[in-house]
């Protein structure tokens, strides 16, 4: 069974299916919801940004708790919460700013998911899963950044289908490490009982001894 290095992937499955769930319903309505007014988009992305960060910060305080680490989610929840302020009090009506804004998270957020692809698991999906959607990150970041030649709906559309692709692989990767959570359970409590009956038979064998002894 893979084993999940716990030092760099400090999420809860659940995180994740938020996370996709949030990304998957801006996605939609960035892609098919008609919007084409530059302060209400940029009010939207702000709102699911800082609806991602809350969601990280709340993992952080669980993984503090229950003492499993919790820098990544602080670190992406700073991101998250950082660019949504940066989109609200500084891009204001400014396509330039927002497309600068929205590339860089859409890279910074990128790289973050190409690291933890190599370093938090030697599972083979989770790793192809996470890499994925850290190449999408990079290389949507630099299409965002080139789009100013468009219209705005092209810029948000870029922007939305990024934010599918992300909540795709968060929705898959959560319910892949759902999945091992369970065989991991399943997997100690075997090699308990498996424990427990080699002390049992060490024990009688040690009895029997002492009798013959005796």
């Amino acid at each position: 069974m893979a084993k999940i290095n716990r030092r760099f992937i400090d999420k809860h499955w659940v995180v994740f299916i938020f996370r996709g769930a949030l990304a998957i319903v801006f996605g939609c309505l960035a892609l098919f919801g008609g919007m084409t007014d530059m302060e209400t988009i940029i009010a939207v992305i702000s709102v699911l940004l800082l609806l991602m960060g809350i969601v990280d910060a709340v993992s952080a305080l669980y993984s503090s708790v229950k003492k499993h680490g919790w820098i990544n989610s602080v670190i992406d929840a700073l991101i998250d919460v950082a660019a949504a302020v940066a989109l609200l009090f500084f891009a204001r009506n400014s396509l330039v700013s927002s497309l600068i804004i929205l590339a860089s998270y859409t890279v910074v957020s990128g790289i973050i998911d190409i690291f933890h692809g190599f370093l938090s698991t030697v599972d083979p999906t989770d790793r192809f899963i996470r890499i994925l959607a850290g190449v999408c990150g990079c290389v949507m970041g630099a299409v965002i950044l080139n789009a100013g030649a468009f219209e705005i709906m092209t810029f948000i559309r870029f922007f939305g289908a990024y934010m599918l692709i992300v909540g795709v692989t968060s929705l898959i990767y959560g319910v892949h490490n759902r999945e091992q959570n369970i065989e991991d359970k399943i997997a100690r409590s075997q090699s308990r009982k498996v424990a427990s009956g080699k002390k049992v038979r060490k024990s009688v064998k040690t009895t029997k001894t002492a009798k013959k002894k005796s």
